[in-house]
């Protein structure tokens, strides 16, 4: 049973992925103006109730939280039913809700050891579970640039802003296209705000270099391809940074998001730290971006040492990790009884 915003993408993932899905209602309480915080509390209300009916109904054995405003209701309610709860960080640094709702965990799962600090005595360093399609991919470069069209041969940047796209990382890419894509290839999926200026941008690429670069204004299977074809990413610093660069050797240039709490330069500072990435301000892109990508194409031992930097970083056994912390806290709901 997936808990969850009704209408929102994890209602998709889930029927995608064949799990019953529950509309919890939440909303945003910090950070908000008061009338917005009211009607976000009058619907954390109604959550917490939907929550309880949920315990109550589905009788779960462990609950598994990742964050967002459903996980409040959810978890308080699982705490009361005396249900336990497995929260799994994605991020180095937890937000003001995960550690608020981690006094009601049985266990916190931590990408890694610089996390666990925060969650004494609850602690469980698990690593950033990676998509199979991704594992999957892993040493088949040559193979994702065939079934992405890509020239076997030439260097592939990619460059993304997350699901949405990013406006900032789109219009440096702009600005520095035409001496970059002297270097290399390039995969640029721009979000689909942003799709008719990168599209109409596209058709007036001279020949030969239009051929190098291929736009798009979203992947969905085909991210996988993309990442495992890269040679190097220019991206935000989301979470998933942690898992997927390091799961596929991959070098990045990171541009923190900078509404974003802090967390992605967190993150970000860290993959700099062990020599895997570059980071850029946003303020900063336009003006970096171009000397900083093409600085590292040109620069082939600079690019396996950040290769190997990020595959020493990487936990590609996380998910089963996950699972058998799961299953232990399941294990011991059933042998207490409700």
């Amino acid at each position: 049973m997936y808990a969850g915003v009704a209408g929102a993408v994890e209602e998709e993932l889930a029927g995608r992925a064949g799990i019953s899905f529950r509309a919890i209602d939440s909303g945003q309480v910090r950070g908000v103006g008061l009338v917005r915080a009211a009607k976000g509390l009058a619907k954390a209300g109604r959550g917490t109730r939907q929550a309880a009916a949920l315990m109550r109904d589905f009788k779960p054995d462990v609950v598994f939280v990742t964050g967002g405003y459903v996980a409040g209701p959810v978890v308080w309610s699982a705490w009361r039913a005396g249900v336990p709860v497995f929260i799994s960080l994605p991020d180095l640094e937890p937000g003001v809700a995960i550690r608020r709702m981690s006094r009601f965990a049985s266990r916190v799962g931590v990408s890694f050891d610089e996390a666990a600090s925060y969650f004494p005595g609850k602690a469980v360093v698990t690593g950033y579970p990676v998509r199979p399609e991704i594992l999957a991919l892993v040493g088949r470069k040559a193979e994702a640039r065939t079934a992405l069209g890509l020239d076997p041969d030439l260097p592939m940047l990619l460059v993304f802003g997350g699901s949405r796209g990013a406006r900032s990382i789109n219009q440096a890419l702009a600005a520095s296209l035409a001496d970059i894509l002297q270097h290399c290839q390039v995969v640029h999926v721009s979000g689909t705000l942003d799709w008719p200026d990168v599209e109409s941008r596209a058709a007036g690429i001279p020949e030969p270099l239009r051929g190098r670069y291929h736009p798009y204004p979203y992947l969905h299977d085909e991210m996988a391809l993309a990442l495992a074809a890269a040679d190097l990413v220019v991206a935000r610093a989301g979470a998933s940074t942690l898992g997927e660069f390091p799961a596929l050797g991959l070098p990045s240039v990171l541009v923190p998001y900078p509404y974003s709490g802090q967390h992605q330069d967190v993150n970000a500072d860290f993959l700099v730290a062990r020599g895997a990435a570059i980071k850029i301000a946003d303020a900063d892109l336009s003006a970096q971006l171009r000397g900083t990508v093409i600085g590292l194409l040109q620069d082939p031992v600079r690019m396996q040492e950040m290769r190997q930097a990020a595959s020493s970083l990487a936990r590609p056994d996380a998910a089963a990790r996950i699972a058998q912390e799961l299953r232990h806290l399941a294990a011991g709901k059933r042998k207490s009884g409700p």
